[in-house]
Parts: structure tokens; sequence; C-alpha cells
């Protein structure tokens, strides 16, 4: 009897603790990257990172490796907290100060390209674990030179496009904005800053305004990747379901897990506060309502990690009251 009870009450002490681990083993991670215009790192994984089609590409890859291809979703930088500018360094934009993108950084006339016109475009932002946020879009100035290291002054001071919390299509944050006039090559710098946590996501996308008379040829057309090249690749990809790997040394880029409740929570609240959150701008969409946040946010809220423990619990009350009923029952038998 004595061994029976000891047993039930290790049994029912042990569930609860694996239960949270079962539930909450998956940490909420948001990843993307911009598709029109294409950003540097998605062209160059569309190409192959194994074998890559354009030369930029493949100076991306003897610079840096195939693995910040296979991780063309990663670009990020986890406790950016909406000081981007102070965190990362000039000549480093596009790696996010991140050694593992480094090859995103060289400065080329040749980077695969999306073509862009002034005025109204409608902007598309892939991601694979939505998250709700704020984009905004920097353009280069008309002094741009892309055979240069790209720095903070390269970029107008302010963002020509902004949206919080744009709708979701097709797995894609879709929002409009008003592109000023330019001409030859330039860059369209992102910085997707979430609200539920102090990571943010960049992208740097090479476009062309009418001719491309950056280089001695035209550089070849940006593709993104389609649904069946990030299938392809999933399997190499570092950042998909385990976060970012081992911390980069310059910006503490490290594996993203859910900030407690309370924490994101304050964080949301401050930003608003701070006025770190823009306001939708540039005939962007509605902000995502209550509904839509469900169906957005594939990595979990705040509330997730009450959920998950609550969950837990409810397991381990269930698993322990079934071992109280076998215990019983086996007294019963016995008795009789």
């Amino acid at each position: 009897m004595l061994a029976r009870r000891k047993a039930a009450a290790f049994a029912a002490a042990g569930v609860a603790p694996l239960a949270l681990t079962v539930l909450t083993a998956t940490p909420a991670a948001a990843h993307g990257s911009m598709t029109d215009p294409v950003s540097r790192v998605s062209a160059c994984f569309q190409e192959g990172p194994e074998s890559p089609e354009s030369a930029a590409c493949k100076a991306a890859v003897a610079a840096g490796g195939t693995q910040a291809l296979y991780d063309w979703n990663g670009v990020n930088i986890a406790n950016a907290a909406g000081k981007s500018k102070e965190i990362i360094p000039d000549g480093e934009l596009c790696s996010a100060g991140n050694d593992k993108y480094r090859g995103l950084d060289l400065p080329r006339a040749d980077w695969p390209s999306s073509t862009l016109a002034a005025g109204d475009h409608t902007f598309r932002y892939r991601a694979t674990a939505p998250h709700r946020g704020s984009f905004a879009l920097y353009l280069t100035k008309d002094s741009y030179d892309p055979s240069k290291p790209l720095k903070w002054s390269d970029l107008e001071a302010e963002p020509f496009a902004e949206v919080t919390d744009p709708k979701l299509v097709n797995g894609e944050y879709v929002f409009d904005g008003k592109v000023p006039a330019r001409s030859g090559r330039h860059l369209v710098y992102s910085i997707w800053q979430r609200s539920d946590s102090p990571e943010a996501f960049y992208t740097c996308s090479d476009v062309v305004f009418g001719k491309d008379s950056g280089g001695s040829a035209p550089a070849p057309a940006a593709s993104a990747p389609s649904d069946e090249d990030i299938a392809a690749g999933a399997g190499k990809s570092s950042v998909e379901h385990h976060g970012h790997g081992d911390a980069d040394a310059k910006t503490g880029a490290e594996v993203t897990a859910p900030a407690p409740a309370a924490e994101t929570e304050a964080g949301a609240a401050g930003e608003e506060a701070s006025g770190n959150r823009p306001a939708a701008k540039g005939g962007a969409e509605k902000p995502v309502t209550a509904a839509d946040d469900r169906l957005a946010e594939t990595g979990g809220s705040g509330a997730t990690s009450y959920l998950a423990i609550g969950g837990a619990a409810a397991l381990a009350v269930g698993a322990a009251a079934m071992f109280a009923t076998t215990r019983r029952r086996a007294a019963g038998r016995h008795g009789r």
C-alpha cells in the first residue's frame, strides 16, 4: 500500500513539470523578409544558397557562407527595443550588425534588384511567423552610392512609409506607401519592430528607378522565394523552429523567446507613451482587429504563457485525480 502511495504521488508530482515542458517548449518567434520590393537576402536565397546565379549573391556566399541564405527570414536583433539606429553600426545595416549576414553588407552596384517608380506602391512582406508590430521603410538619398558601404546618413531621416499591424494576406503583410521620386539605383531599408517583444527585423531591398546605370551591366532582376523554395530550404534553416542560434557579439541577437506577459504589456504601453510605435501612414490598411489577431499571431501573445500554465496545471490536476482514483480502486480490491 505504501509503495502504491509513493508511486502515485511521484507520478502526479512529475506530471506538472512535464506538462509545462510540453506546452511551453516551442518559443514564440517572428520571422520574415520583404518580398516587394524583394530583399537582398530573399533574392539570393531564391537563386539557391549552394549555387547562386548572380555575381553579387556568389560574393555574399563567399563572404558569409550559405547558412545566411538558408536563414533568409532571420536578419534580426532580439533586443532592439526601438533603438536600431543606436545599435547597428554604419556599414552593417543590411546584416543588422550580425556577423552571420556580413555578406549582405558588401558594397556593390550589381545586387539583384526590383524596379520601382515614384508614387503609390503596395508593399509586401513575407511573414513566416507573423506578430503584431510596426513597419518603417526608408529610402536612400539622391546622393546614395551603392559602391560604398551603406550608412545611416545615406537614408532619408524619416521613413516614407509607416504602418502598424498591417493586414496579413496569404502569409504576407500588405500595406501601401507613397514612394518619393528618384532615378537610377537606390535601396529601400525596412525595420519591422515587434510590439509584443523588443525583437526587430531588417531588410535591404535593391531597387532601380528608370534605367539602371549603376554598373557596367544591368543587374539581374530580383525574384522572391516561392512556397516551394521556402519548403525546400526549411530543412537547413536554423531559425524556423528553434530561434536564431548563438548570440551575436555585437548586437546580442539570440534565441527569441516570448517575454513574460507583464513585461510585454508594460513594453507595449511604454512604446505607445513614447511614440515609438508609428501610426498608420501612406494609405495603410486598418490595424489588425481582435478577430484578425488570433489568425496573425501564430507565435502566440502575452496570454500564451497563461494558457500554457493553466493547461499544464489542469493536466497535472487531472493526472493526480486519475492516480488517486486508481489507488482507491486498488485499496478497495484488497479490502474485499
